[in-house]
């Protein structure tokens, strides 16, 4: 019993949490990868090509294994559709950090938990009842964190603290200076990265579709991060001329598409493919609020910038939000396994009341 509860509740919590550290490391190092003339285009054929590389294994390895039901023309119609939604939010969010920076993209991936309780909620995946204490926590969770995110994104507020262009020592930061993402490139950022953040939740929707009729992670996966790179070098053909770009020597480039790579896509979508698949797409998005104090800790160490009353408001928000729908979130399970024990009790009694339960369901 307790293996299991460690399985399902510990194990999916401390690698989700480590996958948003990960996460805001890998858009910090494609950041100053783009700074050195990297194309975003030409990183996502690379970084999902390395993945595929690494993960072409797993789909001999699960056959041997395990008893799958055979990979039909049907679900891997559905794995390129994945992998067609998964290209497009990548290149969203890529574009979207190039415009702006990529403590934008952690406040932004806040309106993830936002779009996937809405979306869930649309395609029955989540119940929502407005009696219930637990739907209108994370209802009210939802509409708080969606604050919170635009206020960090938004409102600056006064300065806190101050740098000066000669000071080497990094400061805690939330937020890039205007002077080094003008206001328009940081709306354009916003509104790429709100994209990205819409689709994420489809993402895992459709993910957990197709994990139903294929349960196996690793090679869904594979077909995924092979689709996606075939996806981004015919799209790369056609907008990316220069074709020097497709040259990538010993640099923070070649770095930036390596851990990506291995990190990003290949053990990222792994473990979230895994987590959707024990705990849910609801669950999974609930850590996306985690990148903000993340981002604010890459920023003590990288980018020097200015803290801003307006982060902290924004932030603090953000958690607010967050524990309000986790709360929600745990109060329904808990409700749940506890009608599941009274009707197994009821089901094993040798009542009179057992055929009648029967007969009603």
């Amino acid at each position: 019993m307790a293996t299991r509860s460690c399985y399902k509740h510990i194990l999916p919590f401390a690698a989700l949490v480590t996958m948003e550290t990960i996460n805001v490391t890998l858009n910090t190092l494609f950041k100053l990868a783009t700074r050195h003339g990297m194309s975003r285009h030409v990183f996502l054929v690379y970084a999902y090509g390395v993945a595929a590389l690494l993960l072409l294994p797993s789909p001999f390895f699960s056959i041997r294994s395990r008893v799958l039901p055979p990979l039909t023309s049907r679900i891997m119609l559905k794995v390129f559709f994945l992998g067609v939604v998964g290209y497009i939010s990548q290149i969203m969010g890529y574009t979207g950090i190039n415009f702006a920076s990529p403590t934008l993209a952690s406040a932004m991936s806040n309106l993830t938990p936002a779009f996937t309780f809405l979306l869930a909620a649309i395609f029955r995946m989540e119940k929502v009842e407005f009696s219930s204490v637990s739907s209108r926590a994370k209802l009210i969770g939802t509409a708080v964190s969606i604050a919170g995110a635009f206020v960090v994104t938004f409102y600056h507020g006064p300065s806190l603290s101050r740098t000066s262009s000669s000071s080497t020592s990094p400061v805690l930061v939330l937020h890039q200076s205007p002077v080094q993402s003008p206001q328009s490139n940081w709306i354009f950022g916003s509104l790429f990265l709100t994209v990205e953040y819409f689709l994420v939740p489809v993402w895992y929707i459709i993910q957990v579709q197709i994990m139903k009729e294929y349960p196996s992670e690793l090679t869904i996966v594979f077909f995924y991060t092979a689709c996606v790179s075939i996806l981004a070098a015919i799209v790369t053909s056609f907008v990316e001329r220069d074709s020097s770009k497709w040259l990538i020597g010993p640099s923070v480039a070649l770095a930036s598409i390596l851990c990506s790579g291995i990190f990003g896509c290949g053990l990222n979508n792994a473990v979230h493919t895994w987590a959707l698949h024990l705990r849910g797409p609801v669950y999974v998005s609930m850590f996306k609020p985690l990148s903000i104090a993340i981002a604010a800790a890459m920023g003590v160490i990288i980018l020097g910038d200015t803290l801003y009353l307006g982060s902290i408001i924004g932030a603090a928000t953000i958690a607010i939000g967050f524990y309000t729908v986790m709360w929600g979130k745990a109060k329904e399970e808990l409700s749940e396994m506890g009608t599941s024990t009274t009707i197994t009790d009821l089901e094993s009694s040798p009542s009179q009341k057992a055929p009648l339960l029967q007969s009603q369901s």
